[in-house]
């Protein structure tokens, strides 16, 4: 997580996506893999969630960002992605640390999707009973 060719970087990860995220200095434009923001989610509330660690470090227009990102659902690689931005703002500029930790950007969330147990349909789900 350092300065890669005049690029600040952050691997962001949430379930089981996983978020590369390149902060250039630029004009605010988001491209996720080569698509424009808005192109790449449909809902609002995740190109809200996207954008909250630039809107709270107020450097919404300060940079580029450029990510790749694979795996999960669309939910869980806005989570990656915000984690990753968060992490390569930090890279950018380190006095951004007591805002973002306070939002709860920097902390990786853990919870994960539960494995299938044997004799049951998924991890808690049980079949149907029947007395006969």
């Amino acid at each position: 997580m350092a300065k890669v060719n005049g690029k600040f970087y952050g691997t962001g990860r949430r379930k089981k996506s996983i978020a590369r995220v390149y902060l250039v200095p630029g004009n605010g434009e988001i491209k996720i893999n080569k698509r424009s923001l808005d192109e790449y989610f449909g809902l609002e509330t995740l190109k809200v969630i996207v954008k909250q660690p630039l809107v709270t470090t107020n450097t919404t227009d300060k940079y580029d960002v450029i990510v790749n990102v694979h795996g999960g659902g669309y939910t869980g690689q806005a989570g990656a992605i915000r984690h990753g931005i968060s992490r390569a703002l930090l890279q950018a500029d380190a006095d951004f640390r007591p805002a973002l930790k306070k939002e709860g950007f920097l902390t990786r969330d853990p919870r994960m999707k539960e494995r299938k147990k044997y004799g049951l349909k998924a991890a808690r789900r049980a079949p149907q009973f029947s007395k006969r």
